[in-house]
């Protein structure tokens, strides 16, 4: 897993960190009284071998007002450096790239992966849930949340309504959610399938930088989400409860990542140049989730599968489990692992052939492309006096890209065209 548009984790860091759309606020009712405050804090870092870093704060607070109303407000700042895969095929020679903002350039070592490491950001997010009890059977939530980064904004709204039903057996949400992002690429938005313009090509400046201008589009671009969820929670048994929940996502937009490129190879494998990708200005997604968590008799355990599927042909299935042992009645240690496997989107190249016809769309992209990944995970925590609580987290991630069918040609099928992504994940936690 990446961070950010290089990479995009900062996407899932916000998805980690903000309220699940859908799953309504739930007072939590400890040792502090209902009028209190409650405070969680973590910081968390992320860190690929010789790739991105990235550190982050996270501060979530919630008030409840009475036993019928609860704000959650949550605040998210992370710093992300390091080098993300651009989407080039390593080579057996020496290679050389031209920044995205078109000052300066990079070299890649002969059968390294081309790597950008000026990667460096810093995003901002904040959001805000209010969570309303109408009647012993309805509840309904409304929320907003906002993330700023360097050359990326982003709007959102989100709302959802709760009814109970067999004496509070049965639960059925359905929730809402719309985005609205606003893309402004460092450098200025490429052409699709522009070529490079390196530096040393041409003998002045004046003529690098015409050219370089020449593969870019002034202005801004942006990008819809629009998601939708419907969830049922059914109680099995005293010791045992089961969710099932349907996710539709419609984003329409500028999706295309203007940080990535694709080689375009002879049939020697041999690097002619180097093209900026193109992706569809639309996606229809759907999810099938299923979860089963029980209590046994000095622990907690659940289980989850995990089913996505979209127009670009992009499949996924994801298994996760959870297991938390309490050694005593205020220290826990908990195991997880996960395991997730992708089929590539049908426009996925690992190259393109200089001699074909440019396709429709085409990125290089590894994140979407076939790959599997797993993590494992250990968590420990402790309650402390006065209701508080500290827990300490410590995960392995490791992602696997896999060619598509793609037939490698000349050298390229000398070079590791789909290294493995390791991940160490730490966090530490504190809530009072």
């Amino acid at each position: 897993m990446q961070l950010k548009n290089p990479s995009n984790i900062a996407k899932a860091l916000a998805l980690a960190s903000c309220a699940l759309v859908g799953q309504s606020a739930q007072v939590q009712a400890s040792e502090e009284k209902l009028d209190d405050w409650k405070v969680d804090a973590a910081i968390m870092y992320y860190g690929e071998e010789d790739r991105v870093q990235a550190v982050e704060a996270i501060g979530n607070v919630q008030k409840a007002f009475g036993d019928e109303s609860l704000l959650d407000m949550k605040l998210v700042v992370d710093s992300l450096t390091g080098a993300s895969a651009s989407g080039a095929v390593a080579q057996a020679e020496t290679q050389t790239f031209t920044r995205p903002s078109g000052n300066g350039q990079y070299e890649t070592a002969p059968g390294e992966t081309p790597l950008d490491d000026t990667f460096h950001d810093t995003r901002v997010q904040a959001s805000a849930n209010w969570a309303e009890t109408l009647s012993p059977v309805w509840k309904t939530n409304v929320g907003v949340n906002g993330s700023k980064e360097f050359d990326y904004f982003s709007m959102g709204l989100n709302a959802g309504i709760e009814r109970s039903f067999n004496k509070d057996n049965t639960t059925l949400v359905l929730s809402g959610a719309y985005t609205f992002d606003t893309i402004d690429p460092v450098g200025g938005k490429p052409v699709a399938f522009s070529a490079m313009a390196v530096r040393g090509d041409y003998n002045t400046e004046e003529e690098y930088r015409t050219a370089f201008d020449l593969t870019r589009v002034e202005g801004t671009e942006d990008k819809k989400t629009m998601d939708m969820m419907l969830s049922i929670t059914q109680v099995l048994s005293r010791r045992w409860v089961f969710q099932a929940n349907y996710g539709l996502s419609s984003i329409s937009g500028y999706m295309t990542d203007p940080y990535k490129i694709l080689s375009q190879v002879d049939d020697t494998g041999t690097s002619q140049g180097y093209l900026y990708e193109n992706r569809p200005d639309s996606r229809l997604k759907h999810s099938f989730y299923m979860m089963t968590k029980g209590a046994l008799d000095a622990g907690v355990v659940d289980f989850s599968y995990r089913y996505s599927t979209d127009d670009w042909d992009l499949n996924s299935h994801t298994l996760e489990t959870h297991y938390r042992y309490y050694f005593s009645g205020r220290f826990y240690g908990q195991v997880h692992l996960r395991y997730y496997q992708q089929q590539a989107a049908n426009f996925y190249r690992p190259f393109l052939m200089a001699d074909e016809p440019l396709p429709e769309y085409a990125s290089a992209d590894y994140r979407i492309g076939d790959m599997s990944s797993y993590t494992l995970g250990l968590k420990f925590g402790q309650r402390l006096s006065g209701g508080h609580e500290m827990s300490y987290r410590l995960e392995y991630y490791q992602q696997n890209p896999e060619n598509n069918g793609t037939e490698l040609v000349g050298q390229l099928q000398d070079q590791d065209l789909f290294p493995a992504v390791k991940a160490i994940m730490a966090q530490v936690s504190y809530s009072f």
